[in-house]
């Protein structure tokens, strides 16, 4: 546990008594990211709010990128954030302490907020993440806004309908007409706040149907992930030509977290490697060329050595060519028959924009490669992230762009039938913009907290 200096003054808090004191609350890594993201672009504005920051999961360190200090007690629970997968995990973060926490951490929010009335500053609560945050946000006494980032209409249901569900009990998941229940809707619908951003246009429509300020101004996790390569493309004969005797390129997301991600590492391993026997028969064509290209997007937090090690043992061998550019000079080349494999921790973007299709075992991962109009096949884990039960969920969410598979060794024919489907492939990429929406959101979010909390 550490425990974050009380509202310390830095150079971003002097002199600026007029402004906007804005106190970030999230609860995850991935909520942490996307609160980030639209602070970057508050400090951006001409008169920006002073920002601080509360990692109610976790320690936060997203923050440090932006210099943003944060208030009160900070520690990382056993679950890393994934109690509402499995209710185990929720005994084990309350056996360490998490009762503990969430109530110091109510009363670093609320000495915050009254630290602020006090010097007579206009202060206002932003809550990413999901009803944790948001009760939080309420329960401080200030003017608040809600990112919801953990829920979507698209979990139960399309444009056209409510999802058919085997399960019993899915119809709690939309008893009283939406996916976010009555008593979230009433922490949407107070007066305090201000504006409530849902993670697609499904929820907002929905959300609209209540007394509830929801915007539809996209989702932030579609921003920041440019390429470091011009991605206009020009067609023509020859292009076209072009474009059919490429490998075919696949990235290979394992997720981040350790040591779960290295479990994920091996079933993925196992998918590819029934991929490269099925490109070595005749009738297999997914392209002219039969070269196979897999990019393994590996997160900083994991040990590069240990992902090294393990693709080794599957057969494959170093190599000093590589078949694709990424921007990465510390990337490793491997290959096996008619297959190169590059694992890079620093060429993320890279490695989704090159990919035709992606091998998946993580959350945040797998939507935006879905937002680029591209398929992910998934395989579920042991967890505590990546369970069936999360990834059914997440195939709910994405729709048609994910393919859930059982065991790793049906990837190949699944592969095989999706590039034989155009049609098929040309609905995935429009349901995966629509799901995911455009980027710029965390800008255009920026812009509406500033005129709706200022």
């Amino acid at each position: 546990m550490s425990n974050a200096s009380s509202f310390p003054l830095t150079s971003q808090t002097q002199g600026t008594t007029s402004r906007l004191r804005l106190l970030a609350l999230s609860n995850g890594h991935g909520e942490d990211a996307i609160a980030v993201r639209i602070l970057h672009q508050l400090q951006q504005l001409q008169n920006p709010p002073v920002l601080s920051a509360l990692p109610l999961v976790g320690e936060g360190y997203a923050y440090q990128k932006l210099d943003i200090p944060l208030i009160g007690l900070v520690r990382t629970m056993p679950s890393g954030g994934f109690i509402y997968m499995d209710k185990r995990q929720l005994m084990r973060d309350i056996r360490g302490g998490l009762v503990q926490l969430t109530f110091h951490q109510i009363q670093a929010i609320r000495d915050w907020v009254n630290s602020q009335k006090k010097l007579g500053h206009q202060s206002a609560i932003l809550a990413v993440g999901d009803i944790v945050p948001l009760s939080l946000a309420w329960i401080s006494g200030a003017n608040y806004a809600f990112v919801g980032t953990a829920k979507s209409e698209y979990h139960v249901r399309d444009e056209i309908g409510l999802l058919k569900r085997n399960k019993k009990t899915a119809w709690l998941e939309n008893f009283s007409g939406s996916i976010y229940h009555p008593w979230e809707r009433w922490f949407m619908s107070r007066r305090r706040c201000r504006a409530v951003f849902p993670r697609d246009s499904l929820t907002t429509q929905i959300l609209k149907k209540w007394s509830i300020p929801a915007f539809d101004l996209g989702n932030p996790m579609m921003d920041s992930l440019e390429p470091s390569f011009p991605t206009a493309r020009f067609y023509g004969a020859e292009i076209e030509k072009q474009e059919l005797a490429r490998p075919l390129i696949v990235t290979l997301l394992p997720g981040s977290r350790p040591p779960e991600a290295y479990a994920n590492w091996q079933k993925i391993l196992i998918a590819v490697s029934a991929l490269i026997e099925l490109s070595q028969e005749r009738n297999f064509q997914v392209r002219a060329s039969k070269n196979l290209v897999f990019l393994g997007a590996i997160a900083p937090s994991l040990h590069f050595e240990s992902m090294r090690q393990i693709l080794q043992s599957y057969g494959f061998c170093p190599c000093s060519e590589s078949p694709v550019q990424i921007l990465d000079s510390n990337a490793a080349i491997f290959k096996q028959k008619n297959t190169h494999l590059i694992l890079t921790q620093s060429a993320y973007n890279d490695c989704l924009h090159l990919a035709d299709i992606a091998i998946a075992m993580a959350g945040t991962a797998t939507e935006q490669f879905v937002g680029l109009g591209k398929p992910a096949i998934t395989i579920p884990g042991n967890g505590p992230q990546f369970t069936f039960a999360f990834a059914e969920a997440q195939s709910r969410l994405l729709g048609a762009s994910v393919i859930l598979v059982e065991q790793p060794q049906e990837v190949a024919q699944v592969v095989r039938s999706l590039f034989a489907n155009p049609d098929q492939l040309h609905c995935i990429a429009e349901n995966g913009l629509r799901r995911m929406g455009k980027p710029g959101a965390a800008q255009r979010i920026a812009d509406c907290l500033i005129k709706r909390l200022a």
